[in-house]
């Protein structure tokens, strides 16, 4: 009893409504968490589906705030929960985070991770962290008193490109059901006060060989955040830290808009220019099970990892055009050519999702 009542009076937000944050916000509903809140500002496409149980078909097109609420709601009416349709920010973070016990991390990318790892140490919460890509999940609690933080394990992010998104890389669906459902028991362990959270200790799941590892984790007292003397005491741009361009939309100016990327093509470009006649040779970088769900017709596909050992196939003197899933890979891919020597390379900005968007809707889209 006691141990629900504590449930009742804690308050948890959960950064993300996708596949770690829809297993662990439903559990936590019917656990009886008094008070969950949710950042997002995404809207529920059919590809969310397979691993973002928390939608449904019905909630396709909808905000995924609208589409996780009602179903919350459904399964627990007693408790409160708070949508913040915002991208979590070094502007809003540490507001968001304040009147909440515990932060959920269900993020998907670098800086956002890093961000609510600062965030947390700043603020002193817990932060229930998990991340999922292909078939292998990780979890752990960072940001807890005397325990480590997410750079003590990580105090530099890797290159851009190096490592792809789940969206480019594929996730498998159940996947994050497992590290959504650790988060969740891990956050309720944190409110309630039993067990042994995962301070310190770093889980990883390998899903192919059914098999979970724990390494163990110091905090590290040179730690820019939470170390001894820390360097980093407020929240910084993280897109610059992850060496990542913010997305910048160009407006219109007086004399005209401004000139597009002499490195990239959009997706309406490219058709204008294929239907123009003109000689243009479209390498898909992708994986061959991706080169099956989609394609652009008469593209080469050469998978990003043998660019290197395969680039010889290609004429240096064509202009090539490269893609892949959003624009990514393609763009890695891309830098690699002009390097080994290649002078007209542009890549597809948006990568084949944009070109199904707003060229040829009849292909299907994941």
């Amino acid at each position: 009893m006691d141990g629900q009542r504590r449930l009742k009076a804690g308050s948890v937000l959960c950064v993300g409504a996708g596949g770690l944050g829809s297993p662990a916000a439903m559990y936590l509903a019917a656990a009886g968490v008094g008070r969950i809140g949710i950042v997002d500002f995404d809207v529920v496409d059919y590809s969310n589906l397979q691993r973002q149980i928390i939608h449904g078909t019905s909630s396709v097109g909808k905000t995924k705030l609208e589409s996780a609420k009602a179903r919350l709601i459904d399964i627990n009416p007693h408790i409160q929960i708070d949508t913040y349709e915002t991208a979590l920010s070094s502007e809003n973070a540490l507001e968001l985070f304040a009147p909440y016990d515990v932060i959920l991390d269900g993020t998907d990318n670098f800086p956002t991770r890093y961000l609510t790892n600062d965030a947390c140490v700043l603020l002193g919460k817990p932060n229930a962290y998990g991340s999922i890509f292909r078939f292998e999940g990780q979890a752990s609690v960072f940001a807890a008193k005397d325990g480590p933080c997410y750079r003590c394990l990580y105090p530099e992010p890797p290159p851009p490109g190096l490592v792809p998104s789940c969206a480019e890389g594929g996730v498998l669906g159940v996947l994050p059901g497992v590290i959504g459902v650790i988060q969740a028991t891990e956050t309720i362990k944190l409110i309630t006060g039993i067990g042994e959270p995962l301070v310190g200790r770093f889980l990883i799941y390998d899903a192919l060989r059914m098999k979970f590892r724990e390494l163990k984790l110091r905090k590290d007292p040179d730690c820019p955040v939470c170390g001894t003397h820390p360097t980093v005491t407020t929240l910084i741009d993280y897109e610059e830290f992850c060496g990542l361009r913010p997305s910048v939309e160009a407006e219109p100016a007086a004399a005209g808009a401004a000139a597009p990327s002499a490195t990239e093509i959009s997706a309406v470009e490219l058709k204008q220019r294929l239907d123009r006649g003109d000689t243009l040779v479209i390498v898909d970088v992708r994986e061959p099970n991706e080169y099956q769900i989609n394609r652009i017709p008469g593209s080469v596909l050469i998978p990003l990892g043998e660019i290197p050992r395969r680039y010889a196939e290609l004429d240096q003197d064509a202009e090539l055009v490269m893609h892949c899933k959003m624009g990514g890979r393609s763009a890695k891919a891309a830098d690699y050519l002009r390097s080994v020597g290649f002078k007209r390379v542009l890549n597809l900005k948006g990568g084949i999702l944009d070109w199904v968007d707003k060229v040829d809707p009849s292909q299907p889209k994941y």
